[in-house]
C-alpha cells in the first residue's frame, strides 16, 4: 500500500537571487518535449547514453508514471522565464526504521550552463515541501562520488550518513 498521494501545490516562487523569476512546478502532459532533453542530460550524465541509453518504453513508462494517481512517483520542473531548466523525480516508500512514508529523491538536474545559480537547492527544497505535505519524515538520495558540484550542494543542504550503495540484478 502506497502513502496517500499528495496533490501538487500550486508554482511556487522560490527567491534566488541570481534567478528572481524561478519557478518550481509540477509538469503537465504538455512539458513532455521539453522536460525530455532534461531527462536525456540527466540520464546522459550518469552514463546512459548511445548504446547504453535506456530503453525508449522506460522513459515513456517513467513520464506517464508521473500523472497516474495509483504511483507513489512524482516530478516537479525548474522553470526560468519560460525554459525548463532543471528537474526532481520523487517517489515515497515505506521503511523499516520509521512508521511514516520516507522520500526518496531519485533524480535531480538542472542544465550544465546553469548550474551553482541555486536551480538544485530549490528543487530540492520543493520536494521536502512535498515530502513534509504527504506526512514523509525524511528525504534521502543517493549521488556518483565523482559529482562533486552536486555533493558540494548537498552536503550543504543534508548530512552524509556514510552509507555505501550495493545493488544487483535479482
Amino acid at each position: 500500500m502506497h502513502p496517500p498521494r499528495v496533490p501538487h501545490r500550486a508554482p511556487t516562487l522560490f527567491p534566488v537571487k541570481t534567478m528572481p523569476s524561478l519557478t518550481i512546478r509540477p509538469p503537465t502532459q504538455e512539458d513532455y518535449a521539453a522536460w525530455r532533453p532534461l531527462w536525456d542530460g540527466y540520464n546522459a550524465f550518469y552514463g546512459r547514453q548511445g548504446d547504453t541509453a535506456l530503453p525508449e518504453h522506460i522513459t515513456r513508462v517513467t513520464w506517464q508514471r508521473f500523472f497516474d494517481p495509483s504511483e507513489p512517483v512524482f516530478a516537479l520542473l525548474a522553470e526560468n522565464q519560460g525554459e525548463l531548466v532543471g528537474l526532481a523525480h520523487y517517489l515515497f516508500h515505506r521503511s523499516m526504521t520509521k512508521v511514516e512514508p520516507v522520500c526518496y529523491l531519485s533524480d535531480l538536474f538542472t542544465l550544465q550552463s546553469l548550474r551553482g545559480k541555486g536551480i538544485g537547492r530549490a528543487l530540492i527544497e520543493a520536494v521536502c515541501v512535498q515530502a513534509k505535505a504527504a506526512g514523509a519524515t525524511r528525504v534521502y538520495w543517493q549521488t556518483h562520488e565523482t559529482n562533486a558540484a552536486g555533493r558540494q550542494l548537498y552536503d550543504k543542504v543534508a548530512r552524509h550518513h556514510g552509507f555505501i550503495v550495493y545493488s544487483r540484478d535479482p
